[in-house]
């Protein structure tokens, strides 16, 4: 069973949100605002903020720059994973993944299901990593941000979370390039 163990430090991340959106703004941004206020509240940092329109290379380039930023760990997107024509973020994302990260829309779906029943199915929330940085793409719904940040986001991205945890392989996810 999952734990946190209180007998070791916690070590903030420095995290990256993305919205995804053709009619969202800074001033609407409910999702972009839940994502912020949650890592926060954990005691990450927020490292950057943009808001994006729905155009796989434009999202696909601000991945690009903030992978190539050695100041941000992990990005988080919101918007775009769903079904529609206009939805192209998962493809973006797949676009500068050097590995998926499959389990993340695997729990995820499940997360969902608990919530919102087999609606769960139209979601196509993803997880990978490039360049040493994890990136996750979910849905634009504010329930669905809280969701991923509360039941998966929060523990994996919290050096103490038990039996493992996203932070504490972060230093070799780039250890391929390291290599003679």
């Amino acid at each position: 069973m999952s734990r946190i163990d209180e007998t070791q430090d916690f070590i903030p991340v420095r995290i990256a949100i993305l919205t995804v959106s053709d009619t969202r703004n800074a001033g609407d941004d409910r999702s972009g605002d839940v994502l912020v206020a949650r890592l926060q509240a954990a005691g990450h940092t927020l490292a950057d903020r943009k808001i994006v329109r729905d155009d796989r290379p434009a999202i696909a380039a601000q991945l690009k720059a903030w992978i190539d930023d050695k100041a941000i760990d992990v990005v988080i997107s919101t918007g775009g994973t769903g079904l529609t024509g206009r939805d192209v973020t998962v493809e973006a994302h797949r676009d500068v993944y050097e590995k998926e990260i499959d389990a993340f829309g695997t729990v995820f779906t499940i997360v969902s299901m608990q919530k919102i029943g087999t609606s769960a199915v139209q979601s196509r929330a993803t997880g990978g990593v490039a360049g040493g940085t994890y990136l996750f793409a979910l849905p634009g719904s504010p329930g669905a941000c809280k969701d991923a940040w509360d039941e998966i986001l929060r523990l994996q991205l919290d050096y103490r979370h038990r039996p493992c945890n996203f932070v504490e392989i972060m230093p070799r996810l780039d250890e391929h390039q390291r290599r003679k």
